[in-house]
């Protein structure tokens, strides 16, 4: 089968909200009105997203909840109408082809959505008759995928009572009874305990040595650098850095990161240690505001670790700021998105 790649142009998606009736100004800054429904709000998911997915290529969409990454998927597997711009799964502009794509994508929504009123062996035979496939090719490729999946002891339960593992992994499984060439993963491993992430991991890989594409949203950055190709940090609707997991490390400002925390120091103790030499960058941190119990916390970037210690140490000391913690990261995918976004992951 023909590996088929992924294209969007300028895509744009603003949804619409309403404000809860209760609404005031000390709330969202609306006054309601009597006998007025309150006026929509309108919240922009995709601001202008342009992306370009290789045929046979394992792409990686990363950013914090309500980047923009689920709703990007939704677009390009037909579950969500964009406001405006362009989007392609193979040679079919998914608005106008929906049948047509349809058939050539498979796709793992961020929770299972099974029929809980069938068995595991029932679900993926139903699926593949779905997309016409005979009953003796459906109930052999339900068989395969159920022993690759190692759900095998239970393919003939009903899945209501199976852990949120075998959900997932049940979930995955029924997207690939039809082939597809597109292969669409919105967070898989969420909650999913080592081993079953690891044996998620190698499934993903031996289905794209067989040239098909893959697109997974992640918050997990170790399993974006084990798995894509390449790929995009997005938030507030936009891509912010695009390439490979290896030039996307190399592209940090100095690349090691020092997560510092400490107390009493003032803003000449921050110009110091901006001084420093291999320090390219100084920034406030995702921590909690200072105070006597937690500290202030700040994000040093530079071109080397464990050697600059020492000299932080003695800025502390001039300026009178007891240091309280420090962590030392290597040049990351982790510390690529703190650089971007100035945060850690958003709930």
């Amino acid at each position: 089968m023909k590996s088929a790649g992924i294209r969007t142009e300028e895509l744009r998606k603003v949804f619409s909200t309403s404000p809860p009736a209760a609404a005031s100004r000390g709330a969202m800054g609306i006054v309601p009105t009597p006998g007025r429904a309150p006026a929509a709000r309108e919240v922009t998911a995709l601001d202008g997203i342009s992306l370009e997915v290789m045929p046979g290529e394992v792409f990686g969409l990363l950013g914090p909840n309500g980047a923009g990454k689920s709703t990007t998927i939704g677009v390009l597997t037909t579950r969500v109408r964009p406001t405006s711009g362009r989007a392609y799964v193979g040679p079919h502009d998914v608005w106008r082809d929906v049948v047509a794509v349809k058939k050539i994508i498979g796709v793992v929504p961020q929770r299972p959505n099974l029929d809980f009123g069938l068995t595991a062996r029932e679900i993926l035979t139903f699926h593949g008759a779905y997309f016409g496939m005979s009953s003796p090719d459906r109930q052999r490729v339900a068989h395969q995928l159920l022993e690759r999946f190692r759900l095998m002891e239970r393919a003939e339960q009903l899945v209501v009572g199976f852990s949120g593992g075998m959900l997932q992994r049940l979930s995955i499984a029924r997207a690939m009874v039809h082939d597809p060439q597109v292969l669409f993963l919105d967070e898989p491993s969420a909650g999913l305990d080592p081993q079953t992430r690891l044996l998620l991991w190698e499934i993903i890989r031996e289905y794209n040595a067989g040239g098909r594409t893959i697109l997974l949203t992640t918050h997990n950055m170790d399993e974006a650098d084990a798995l894509c190709h390449r790929l995009a940090i997005v938030d507030h609707g936009k891509v912010i850095a695009l390439g490979t997991p290896e030039e996307l490390k190399r592209s940090i400002p100095g690349g090691y990161l020092i997560q510092l925390r400490f107390e009493q120091g003032g803003p000449a103790f921050l110009e110091g240690l901006a001084t420093l030499q291999g320090v390219t960058q100084v920034r406030p941190g995702a921590g909690p505001a200072a105070d006597a119990a937690t500290g202030t916390t700040v994000n040093l970037y530079a071109d080397r670790g464990g050697p600059l210690i020492p000299q932080i140490v003695n800025q502390a000391s001039q300026h009178g700021a007891g240091i309280l913690d420090v962590h030392i990261s290597a040049p990351s995918l982790e510390n690529l998105f703190l650089h971007h976004t100035g945060r850690s992951l958003r709930e």
